[in-house]
């Protein structure tokens, strides 16, 4: 007898636990059938239809109860089942986040940029350095907190402000410049404290130093060109559009994970919505937005935002689960803190820059 046939039901031939009236009691020897032709077999042990069977405290004893309706009186009073999924009812879908602070701090920033942007250039850039340095700040602190990497955060700080400025103000070489100086400060600042995890925080540093400000300077990049404020917009719009489309098609028929391991949240059919919402506020951005630029072109551009900015929202899904975190910060309610909506943006403004670049070009 294996082990599967510890606790298994009676057969039908001793329904009840009890054997056919025909038959009588079983002999204490091997059983036997009417003809009296022996049967190798033997006789199987009922358990107990009162209780479950439990195999190993029976095996540790040696021995089985008999039951049935003769011990009916002795059976414990079980409780009633709960509710199976099937019988409840189906819960409704709800988003992660409260969405009325999130729309309401969505639409605040949005009037900051928009009246930043068209009125004053200048101002513009300072909202992105503000912007770089609180990211900055929330990374950093992130670090420390859960990985005692103590990243420097002021020459951080001070390189990355100067980094969107030498953007804006000296074009790309400027900004490869500040990014070299902010490399170098990083080093030198971290040789006033001891050499344990010394590595591990200039790598960090560098590595928060390109990923922050050194990305967020190719927005300024775009701002110097005579329609920069309309490039500028488009790809604000664009990224946005983007990740408006992924989550409305993702939450209403998404099935298929994209990226289980990294975000669960996101789905195939999320990522197709992007690509179809940005593609199509591409086109239109291109075609009555921006000079020289046609409605296959801003196609074109849509699909790479889409992909862009999803690659940036998986790839701080993948800091924030290796810090054991769901969001940088909460400065931003509903929406996290700074790097929670910077996420999609620091990739896509190369890949915005680029394109413009080379369909339109520099301006």
């Amino acid at each position: 007898m294996n082990d599967s046939s510890w606790g298994a039901p009676p057969s039908a031939g001793y329904a009840g636990g009890r054997l056919p009236s025909d038959q009588g009691p079983a002999p204490a020897g091997p059983a036997y059938d009417a003809h009296g032709a022996q049967q190798t077999r033997p006789m199987p042990i009922v358990p107990d239809a009162g209780r479950d069977f439990d195999d190993h405290d029976e095996r540790d004893r040696g021995s089985a109860q008999l039951g049935g309706p003769l011990f009916s009186e002795e059976m414990p009073q079980e409780p009633m089942p709960s509710p199976t999924p099937a019988s409840q009812p189906p819960q409704k879908k709800r988003a992660g986040r409260d969405l009325r602070a999130a729309i309401g701090v969505g639409l605040g920033l949005g009037a900051v940029i928009i009246a930043s942007l068209f009125i004053v250039k200048a101002v513009f850039v300072g909202v992105i350095a503000v912007a770089v340095v609180v990211g900055l700040w929330e990374l950093t602190s992130r670090l420390d907190e859960k990985k005692g990497i103590r990243a420097p955060l002021v020459p951080l700080a001070v390189g990355g402000a100067a980094m969107v400025v030498a953007g804006y103000a000296r074009g790309p070489e400027g900004a490869w410049i500040a990014m070299a100086l902010t490399a170098l400060a990083v080093l030198v600042w971290r040789m006033t404290e001891p050499p344990e995890g010394y590595l591990k925080d200039v790598t960090a540093g560098v590595f928060a130093a390109f990923y922050v400000p050194f990305l967020a300077t190719f927005v300024a990049l775009m701002l110097t060109a005579e329609d920069g404020s309309w490039r500028v917009l488009t790809f604000l719009v664009l990224t946005v559009v983007s990740d408006t489309g992924a989550y409305a098609v993702g939450w209403r028929f998404g099935k298929h994970k994209l990226a289980p391991r990294i975000s669960p949240g996101k789905t195939r059919e999320g990522l197709f919505g992007a690509v179809a919402f940005a593609m199509g506020a591409g086109a239109l951005c291109m075609e009555f937005a921006i000079d020289g630029g046609t409605w296959w072109q801003g196609l074109l551009l849509g699909l790479a935002v889409a992909v862009s900015a999803t690659l940036g929202d998986l790839g701080e899904s993948m800091i924030k689960r290796d810090l054991g975190i769901k969001d940088m910060g909460t400065l931003l309610p509903g929406h996290g803190g700074i790097m929670d909506r910077l996420d999609s943006l620091l990739p896509t403004a190369p890949v915005v820059w680029l394109l413009l670049v080379v369909f339109v070009g520099a301006g």
